[in-house]
């Protein structure tokens, strides 16, 4: 890790700065794998699912027998620890529930929203070396209770042609039945345009790697919406003389394992601290399964020794992690300055695992800085909300002139006479005919 001792502005820029690679050859790559499957359907993500994969599929879609054989495989402490999870993130997301309210913004003019889910939702659930089962719930949780009315998931399957036992287990619990075998670039594309086994949806959610994202963002500016732009996942922990050295490395080496290309940061006011977490890390590294992994990943970390409190909010918000851990004595008053970050644990016993999978909060969140300008999914990523309006003839006494006047002076005629006759109709005068 590099240790980096009050840093200046022009540390600080590269401090926050996210690696930039150059993905032209990726798009290509992955423009091309869309437009097969756009055009060839089935035929091509069964192709696909061969090449990159490694298995030949007689068929995407998964079975209620496979489901059924894939709960019996998984143990019980598993299941009772998706249930529990599951219960959590529903309620967490069940309060998030929009209530509409009509307001009068003029006599006779009333407006209102209403939340309406998006009909076809796609949910994408990474295999390879850590099956993300809990992504599952994450991500259909919220869109059962929003009330979508088709929900279809894909993920990758092994050679052997199953899908991840735990994978179907949690969708089972979340009540998703519609899951395809398809992984990376063929399974974003087979949502997004459908093919004769996988239906089109309107809206794509979920992790993966760099191909998964170009997909997505490919596939966002004709075809579906999407969740998010994404990169590596990420997380700053701030500390303090009164953190605790063991759980602070601990927290550092949960996100170091995701893979090389994740982001680890810690910010202290104690350059103590620092090396009591560096001693942790030696020890706990040694004995991860993932070591080589974690290893290679905090490389590439900053440990960033700041002065004071505010020096390392400012250092955090101008970073804006995925993931912000406040280990400090203080961590209330810090968090009332927290302005840009995708999910907040406060205190030394919040830890990212925390949100991982059983507090409630949702672990899908903004990475590579867009914590700038996006929240993680929630409810209403599922939602979109309409509007209405309803005009009285005292409504259009209220703001018939002006909406005329306005429309005039933008030069939209069409516009002004909608309402010119409507104002002249309830002879109101004043509003000369212009047609």
């Amino acid at each position: 890790m590099n240790i980096i001792k009050y840093p200046s502005q022009e540390q600080i820029k590269k401090i926050i700065e996210r690696p930039h690679l150059d993905v032209s050859q990726l798009n290509a790559t992955v423009a091309s794998v869309l437009a097969d499957v756009k055009e060839n359907g089935d035929k091509a993500v069964i192709a696909y699912e061969e090449k990159f994969d490694h298995v030949k599929l007689a068929s995407l879609a998964v079975t209620e027998e496979e489901i059924d054989e894939a709960e019996a495989l998984v143990s019980q402490d598993l299941k009772d620890a998706l249930i529990l999870a599951h219960k959590n993130i529903a309620k967490f997301h069940e309060s998030q529930k929009f209530e509409s309210t009509k307001v009068q913004t003029a006599p006779g003019v009333v407006c209102w929203q209403k939340s309406v889910a998006i009909e076809k939702v796609g949910l994408y659930i990474p295999g390879g070396t850590a099956p993300l089962f809990s992504t599952v719930l994450m991500l259909a949780t919220p869109a059962k209770i929003a009330g979508c009315k088709e929900i279809v998931l894909c993920t990758p399957p092994n050679r052997e042609g199953k899908v991840n036992p735990a994978i179907l287990m949690a969708a089972r619990v979340a009540g998703v039945s519609k899951i395809f075998k398809a992984g990376g670039v063929q399974a974003i594309g087979a949502m997004a345009y459908g093919t004769e086994s996988v239906p089109k949806v309107y809206k794509i959610f979920g992790p993966g790697n760099q191909f998964v994202m170009a997909a997505k963002q490919q596939v966002s500016l004709h075809d579906a919406a999407i969740d998010m732009p994404a990169g590596p996942s990420e997380v700053c922990v701030i500390a303090d003389e009164t953190s605790n050295a063991a759980f602070v490395a601990a927290d550092l080496l949960s996100q170091a394992e995701h893979g090389i290309d994740s982001q680890v940061i810690l910010i202290s006011t104690s350059e103590d601290m620092i090396h009591q977490v560096e001693k942790e890390l030696e020890t706990q590294l040694a004995a991860l399964p993932r070591h080589e992994i974690a290893e290679k990943t905090l490389v590439n970390s900053n440990f960033v020794l700041v002065h004071d409190k505010e020096e390392a909010m400012a250092l955090s918000n101008a970073y804006a992690p995925e993931h912000l851990i406040i280990a400090t004595s203080d961590y209330d008053a810090l968090a009332e300055k927290v302005i840009n970050a995708g999910s907040v644990f406060l205190g030394n016993f919040a830890c990212e695992s925390a949100g991982d999978y059983a507090s409630g909060t949702n672990h899908t969140l903004p990475t590579h800085g867009y914590a700038l300008a996006y929240n993680g999914v929630n409810l209403d990523s599922y939602n979109r909300k309409v509007t209405f309006q309803h005009l009285t003839e005292e409504g259009i006494k209220s703001i018939g002139p002006a909406v005329v006047c306005m429309a005039e002076n933008e030069q939209l005629e069409a516009h002004a006479n909608a309402m010119r006759l409507r104002v002249n109709g309830i002879g109101l005068g004043g509003v000369r005919n212009k047609v």
